[in-house]
């Protein structure tokens, strides 16, 4: 059997835009982009998405359909000097598509070089990132860019596509080979890869290499698939986009009380290891979400949180899925965090007042001359330690911040709170 220096996933990198599998909502026979590099325009762009998602191989087809002078660089290995030379290139030939992976790592002096050379048109820029360019993308170079795309994982469905082209290409893939191969294993790569079409192109290529021979055959089995595609699916860009969209998705599963979707989402922050966030998002989300409805969640979690600092991993995913199930099942109320958001945007708006003088600090010498302190009535001198008085400053008077709602235990507290209201209501007229 011979090998290629040349991995799969380079090879059957598609050599057009009509070549192009998956991503159809950026580069579909429908969509302007597509149209756009058809009649020989190709604007500068970012591309972002995870790895695998085909971020360099659209670059490439981009390139092959308009048959344009195209350079690739990647910011981790490349910098001024290189994009010096291309720029060279582009001055003698004209406009150039220069292609920059991992664009967000180039520093702000890096990225302010490309400026005037994409504007007066001597480069038309492809950059490719894995973080969000909202973020981590100089905004001169966002403001200069026509088209910002998010790619998304390929499909099982297409996948599927990629691995039987690959499977069946005579000059770039396996065509020549005498390979018999289930198209049930060819779907096991594609589902066990999850949507990363090079992790499965490379899953592919090992799986091929890694198959006995019966006479003139490569026979792949099951076994050799399983053991070629174990762990390829799995992505975790610690500090990374992904991994606070999978934070946010755990968060507003147990908020909306899908305990199958939560524990999910919990089981891949597990296999990233960093334990620190989860209990954080726990905790954040037993007195955000749950809050009065369930005040006891808060003092469980805590414990939860103080088990899996003593047992750590792998033992630690038991006490954080107890916790996740019951913070998922529990009654939810937000009314505690919206009363204090809606206090603080009050003080941020200037609506500050003067604190009543009953209420000021008296136990110095002399406050009682500057009337602090007089009037005040303390509640424990009162029957049920209660007594009506004013709290609030006086422009402040009357308004309400807590607005509970009758879920779970907060019934209890929402009924206290209206009856104090009232009663106050009536004395103090």
């Amino acid at each position: 059997m011979l090998f290629s220096q040349e991995p799969l996933s380079i090879r059957m990198r598609p050599r057009t835009i009509d070549e192009v599998v998956g991503q159809q909502h950026i580069i579909g026979p429908h969509t302007a982009l597509y149209k756009m590099i058809q009649n020989g325009y190709v604007p500068s762009m970012l591309l972002y998405g995870e790895p695998g998602v085909g971020k360099t191989s659209l670059a490439y087809a981009i390139a092959g359909t308009v048959e344009r002078e195209f350079f690739a660089l990647n910011a981790t290995t490349s910098g001024k000097k290189e994009m010096e030379e291309v720029v060279a290139v582009a001055k003698m030939s004209g406009n150039v598509i220069l292609f920059i992976d991992e664009i967000h790592r180039f520093n702000k002096a890096q990225q302010d070089y490309l400026l005037p050379n994409i504007e007066n048109g001597l480069i038309t820029l492809i950059g490719a990132t894995t973080e969000n360019p909202f973020h981590e993308v100089n905004p001169a170079i966002r403001s200069r860019c026509g088209q910002i795309k998010q790619l998304k994982r390929l499909t099982v469905e297409e996948v599927t596509v990629l691995l039987q082209r690959a499977l069946h290409d005579d000059k770039r893939g396996f065509g020549t080979l005498p390979i018999e191969m289930d198209d049930r294993l060819l779907q096991r790569i594609a589902v066990g890869t999850n949507g990363d079409a090079r992790s499965a192109l490379n899953a592919l290529e090992a799986v091929v290499y890694a198959s006995p021979k019966s006479g003139d055959r490569i026979v792949v089995d099951e076994q050799t698939v399983s053991q070629c595609i174990e762990n390829k699916g799995f992505f975790h860009d610690k500090k990374g986009d992904v991994y606070y969209s999978l934070l946010s998705a755990f968060q507003k599963s147990i908020r909306g009380s899908d305990v199958d979707a939560a524990l999910y989402y919990l089981a891949r922050l597990l296999e990233g290891g960093d334990l620190s966030p989860i209990c954080r998002r726990l905790l954040v989300i037993a007195y955000e979400d749950v809050g009065l409805a369930n005040p006891l969640m808060g003092i469980k979690v805590n414990a939860a949180i103080q088990a899996v600092e003593r047992l750590g991993l792998p033992e630690a995913r038991i006490p954080l899925s107890v916790v996740t199930i019951e913070l998922c099942l529990s009654a939810k109320s937000n009314s505690a965090y919206k009363a204090i958001d809606q206090a603080i945007r009050d003080i941020e708006q200037g609506k500050l007042g003067e604190i009543p003088a009953h209420l000021k600090d008296a136990h110095y010498k002399g406050a009682s001359v500057l009337g602090h302190g007089i009037g005040y009535q303390y509640p424990h001198d009162h029957p049920n330690g209660w007594v009506a008085q004013q709290y609030l400053p006086s422009e402040l008077e009357g308004t309400q911040y807590y607005v509970p709602k009758e879920n779970g235990d907060e019934k209890h507290y929402a009924k206290v709170y209206e009856r104090l209201c009232s009663l106050k209501s009536k004395q103090m007229k």
